[in-house]
């Protein structure tokens, strides 16, 4: 079941929050800041991995961490840009819909073999990806639609103001 929410994601009490980053994301803007300030240790282990393995478009890197309430937070991020280069200074290139759509196939499966309960993502890949919206929302319909389990959109980003989210308790 998928709902449209408004509020701020951080705030969430869905299992786990998902958000497209490019391959050698900075983690300097938007939703990816937000996370990189509350869990700095998860981009210290994403630039690990990232190191140990060159990642592709498409893929997914999931992560857990630990919320300030010490219950635990999940969060997959999907590569759903590349890089100008490989340089440091390098910037994020615009999204393509195809690794969004293979990064969606991928978060469908992550969320199934985990047995994930519930998700949150923002307008993927309609920020810094630069993607429009209307092309983006049918593949989130297509691959979380029929997954039986919160699919909270957050259409409208609102700091410090909690979703109705209507999750179970």
């Amino acid at each position: 079941m998928i709902r449209e929410v408004e509020g701020d994601i951080l705030l969430s009490q869905a299992q786990v929050i998902a958000h497209g980053i490019a391959t050698h994301d900075p983690f300097d803007s938007g939703l990816a800041l937000a996370l990189r300030e509350r869990f700095p240790s998860m981009v210290k282990d994403y630039r690990h991995a990232t190191h140990a393995k060159a990642p592709d478009t498409g893929e997914i890197w999931a992560w857990r961490g630990v919320n300030e309430d010490g219950s635990t937070r999940g969060i997959v991020n999907l590569l759903t840009q590349g890089m100008q280069s490989q340089d440091k200074a390098a910037r994020p290139v615009k999204a393509r819909l195809e690794d969004v759509n293979r990064a969606l196939r991928a978060l469908a499966r992550h969320l199934q073999d985990e047995g994930v309960k519930s998700v949150a993502l923002p307008r993927l890949a309609t920020g810094v990806g630069a993607l429009d919206w209307a092309d983006v929302k049918p593949l989130i319909q297509q691959h979380l639609g029929g997954l039986g389990i919160p699919v909270l959109v957050y259409e409208v980003y609102h700091k410090g103001m909690k979703a109705d989210e209507k999750l179970a308790a």
